[in-house]
C-alpha cells in the first residue's frame, strides 16, 4: 500500500509542476498534492474495504442460510423418512393383528338319538352279555373295580350288538359310537379292533379289510388302499393299567376318532358306507381285555341350529360318574360347543337344567340333578362365560322324554338341557 501511495504522489507532483499557470496560483504545490492524494486514496481504500465487508457479510449470511437448510432434509430424504416411518407402523400394526391359532382338537358331540345303549346294568356275573351277539371266541360278564364289564377271555373274540334285523344297515349317515376299553401296560402290542359293519350278519359287504385298531397309545385306520395313524404318546409314561374312552364320529363320508379328550384321527373320506358294528380282540399273551359303557347314536343338528329351531339344546353327551355330580372328560366336547355358541352370540342366555332316569330314590335324583346342573354352570363360568348369563336348576326324574323300561330310554332321560332364558 505504501508503494502505491508514493508512486501516485510522485506522478501528481510531476503533473502539477508542468503546469505553469497553476504553479503561480498554488502556494505549496507539494503539500497540496500530498493532501489531495491521501484524500482520494483513502476514499478508494474505504470503497474497497466496504466491498470486502459486503462480500464478507454475504458469505457469512450464506453460511448461516446453508446451515439452516441442512436442518431440514431435502424433499427426497423426507419422503424416505416418511416411507420408513410408514413401514415401521405397518410392521407394528401387523404384529398387533397377527392371527392367533385356534385349534379345536376335541370337538366330539354325541348323537342325540340313541340307537343302542349298554351300561351292563343288571347283568349276571359269568354270563354272556345279554345285549350282544357272538361272532367267535369267548366273552362273559365280570365284575372289575366294583362294576360290571365285558371280559374278552379267549385268544381272539368278536361281539356285535344284538339288534332287530341286524342284517340291515342300522347306522345312519351321521352317527357316533362310544365305549370304554381297558389296557394293561404289558404287552404294549395289545389292541382292540373296531369294524364298521356286522361281521356275523352283514357278510358280503366288501368291508372285511376296513378296521380301526385301538392301541394303548395310538389309533390306526386301515383299508385296502389307505393307512392312517395317530398317537398321543402318553401311555409311554404310564406305570399302571388304565381305561380309555373311545369316541367315533362319522358324518356322511368323514371319520374322526378320539382317545379321551384328544382327537387322534381326522379322515376326510372313507371308501365305504358303514352299516353296523363289530368289536374284537386278538390276545396272544396273558393280558386282560375289558369293555364297558357302549353307546351308538344318530347324529343331529349343530348346537346353534338346534337352539334356533327349538329354543333349547338337549344333550345326552354331558356325562357324570354314576350317582355323582362330577363331570367325565368326554363331556368337554359338548361343553366346548356350548362355550363357542355363547361366545359368538352374547345375546343368548341359558337356564341349565338337569334331568335323571327313574332309577333310585326320587328325592336323591332331584338333588343329584340340581348338583349336576350347577356343576355344568360352574364349568362354563370357569371357561370364561359371564355368570350373569347362566342359571341352573334340577328336575330329577319328573320330566322324562322316553320310557324308563329300556337302556336306550333311560339314556335319553339322563340329560342336560340348555334352555333360552
Amino acid at each position: 500500500m505504501k508503494k502505491i501511495v508514493t508512486l501516485f504522489f510522485a506522478l501528481s507532483v510531476f503533473f502539477l509542476m508542468s503546469q505553469e499557470s497553476l504553479l503561480g496560483q498554488v502556494k505549496d504545490p507539494v503539500k497540496k498534492t500530498e493532501k489531495a492524494g491521501e484524500k482520494r486514496i483513502n476514499k478508494n481504500i474505504d470503497k474497497e474495504i466496504n466491498k470486502g465487508f459486503n462480500k464478507l457479510e454475504k458469505g457469512i449470511g450464506g453460511l448461516f442460510k446453508k446451515n439452516k437448510k441442512q436442518k431440514e432434509p431435502p424433499q427426497s430424504e423426507t419422503k424416505q423418512s416418511e416411507q420408513v416411518a410408514g413401514q415401521t407402523k405397518d410392521a407394528t400394526d401387523a404384529a398387533q393383528t397377527k392371527p392367533s391359532l385356534v385349534w379345536a382338537k376335541y370337538d366330539f358331540v354325541p348323537g342325540d338319538k340313541i340307537i343302542f345303549e349298554d351300561n351292563l346294568e343288571g347283568e349276571e356275573n359269568g354270563e354272556f352279555p345279554s345285549r350282544w351277539d357272538l361272532q367267535y371266541g369267548n366273552v362273559e360278564i365280570a365284575q372289575f373295580g366294583g362294576e360290571n364289564v365285558i371280559m374278552f377271555m379267549s385268544g381272539s373274540s368278536c361281539i356285535i350288538p344284538y339288534l332287530k334285523n341286524p342284517e340291515q344297515d342300522y347306522l345312519p349317515d351321521i352317527f357316533t359310537i362310544e365305549f370304554d376299553v381297558y389296557y394293561d401296560i404289558e404287552p404294549h402290542s395289545a389292541k382292540y379292533f373296531v369294524a364298521l359293519y356286522d361281521k356275523k350278519n352283514q357278510k358280503g359287504t366288501g368291508q372285511s379289510l376296513q378296521n380301526i385298531k385301538l392301541f394303548p397309545g395310538g389309533i390306526q385306520y386301515s383299508s385296502s388302499d389307505n393307512l392312517v395313524s395317530g398317537s398321543d404318546g402318553l401311555w409311554y409314561n404310564r406305570k399302571n393299567p388304565f381305561w380309555r374312552h373311545i369316541s367315533i364320529g362319522f358324518n356322511i363320508r368323514s371319520l374322526k376318532v378320539y382317545y379321551d379328550d384328544v382327537r387322534m384321527l381326522n379322515i376326510p373320506h372313507i371308501e365305504y358306507n358303514p352299516t353296523g358294528l363289530s368289536i374284537s380282540i386278538i390276545n396272544t399273551t396273558p393280558v386282560n381285555f375289558y369293555m364297558k359303557n357302549i353307546r351308538i347314536a344318530e347324529g343331529g343338528q349343530k348346537l346353534y341350529d338346534k337352539f334356533l329351531q327349538d329354543g333349547k339344546i338337549v344333550s345326552n353327551g354331558i356325562r357324570f360318574n354314576t350317582g355323582k355330580a362330577s363331570l367325565r372328560p368326554e363331556s368337554m366336547g359338548v361343553l366346548n360347543g356350548i362355550y363357542d355358541l355363547l361366545s359368538k352370540h352374547p345375546e343368548v342366555n341359558f337356564s341349565i337344567e338337569g334331568h335323571t332316569d327313574s332309577d333310585g330314590d326320587f328325592d336323591f335324583n332331584q338333588k343329584l340333578s340340581e348338583k349336576r346342573a350347577k356343576t355344568v354352570l360352574d364349568q362354563l363360568i370357569s371357561m370364561g362365560i359371564d355368570a350373569g348369563r347362566l342359571t341352573s336348576k334340577g328336575f330329577g326324574e319328573s320330566k322324562p322324554v322316553n320310557t324308563n323300561d329300556t337302556p336306550e330310554g333311560k339314556a335319553a332321560n339322563r340329560r342336560v338341557e340348555f334352555v333360552k332364558s
